[in-house]
């Protein structure tokens, strides 16, 4: 049965748009190809797909430039795709907003559930009303400012990453309880991330050095085989 979403591939491998657009196609997307991020730019500009499956490594402008674009005008979803699999690849990607990240080469049959996931978990956010904010939370020496987007230690500012930001605010509403990776990537990425778990060790390992670097006594303590909670 045909699928009315439309889906852009953008990558200057002829092969791996190819493969792509043949396993897309099969599963009833529709899907256009582009080989630059300009090319790409130019077409959303006059039609806005569903989704966007957007290689790093591009001539000219490069897959993150063409993401931060996007993000600053729409919350499209992005699956990046990239040829390395460096771990500063992966946080920047997902940094920069994209909604997953996969390294090749990687499996069309994998792409294709991801994306379906992607899809699934944004109707599944969307159809959930919003909770009531408190604006002010606590634990330990850590204050959280929802309104301002601020967490502070004592009388020192925080400085974090957006996805800092919301792992950290998720623990501090919801301090001392344990949660799997899969839970707190649901939370922080807004849909459930059957890719690589590391992108949440990779947040856990830089909000530790930051909490040490204020001199915070509150921890992100390891649930070994479980999770991560916080304890203050």
């Amino acid at each position: 049965m045909a699928d009315p979403r439309l889906i852009y591939v953008i990558d200057d491998d002829e092969s791996v748009r190819t493969v792509v657009e043949r396993y897309l196609l099969r599963e009833g997307f529709a899907v256009h190809s582009f080989i630059s991020a300009e090319a790409a730019q130019a077409a959303i500009e006059q039609h806005m797909p569903d989704m966007l499956i957007l290689d790093i490594m591009l001539p000219g402008q490069s897959g993150y430039d063409l993401c931060k674009w996007v993000r600053s005008r729409s919350d499209l979803p992005i699956i990046m795709v990239s040829a390395r699999d460096e771990e500063v690849d992966r946080i920047l990607g997902l940094e920069l907003g994209s909604d997953d990240y996969l390294a090749k080469p990687f499996s069309p049959r994998e792409l294709v559930a991801r994306v379906r996931t992607v899809f699934r978990r944004l109707r599944i956010v969307a159809a959930v009303p919003e909770p009531v904010v408190t604006l002010t939370h606590v634990c330990g020496d850590l204050t959280l400012r929802d309104e301002e987007r601020r967490v502070t230690s004592g009388d020192q500012d925080i400085v974090l990453t957006a996805k800092e930001y919301e792992l950290l605010s998720y623990l501090i509403k919801h301090k001392s309880r344990a949660f799997t990776r899969e839970q707190l990537l649901t939370q922080v990425w807004g849909y459930e991330y059957i890719g690589d778990e590391r992108a949440i060790d990779d947040l856990v390992k830089r909000l530790r050095k930051k909490l040490v670097g204020v001199d915070s006594h509150v921890e992100i303590v390891t649930v070994w085989g479980y999770g991560y909670k916080l304890e203050g």
